[in-house]
């Protein structure tokens, strides 16, 4: 995990859109997606529940947006 899987992770979690999370970092969404399936790896915790039309934060990804703003 490093800066940039936080950084990118609190802009989907504020945005709980990933094209729009992605348009903000200027980066691509497929790139976006596997940045935070890597760090839901890394951390062992699922932080987005995910459909076709929605992104929510589970309540783990709440509790790790919190200490990420920090």
């Amino acid at each position: 995990m490093n800066i940039e899987h936080l950084k990118r992770f609190v802009a989907v979690a504020e945005t709980l859109s990933f094209s729009k999370a992605a348009k903000q970092l200027y980066i691509g969404q497929p790139g976006l997606s596997q940045s935070i399936a890597k760090l839901e790896k890394v951390i062992g915790i699922k932080l987005l529940e995910r459909t076709r039309q929605t992104v929510k934060l589970t309540n783990a990804g709440i509790v790790f947006y919190r200490e990420a703003k920090k």
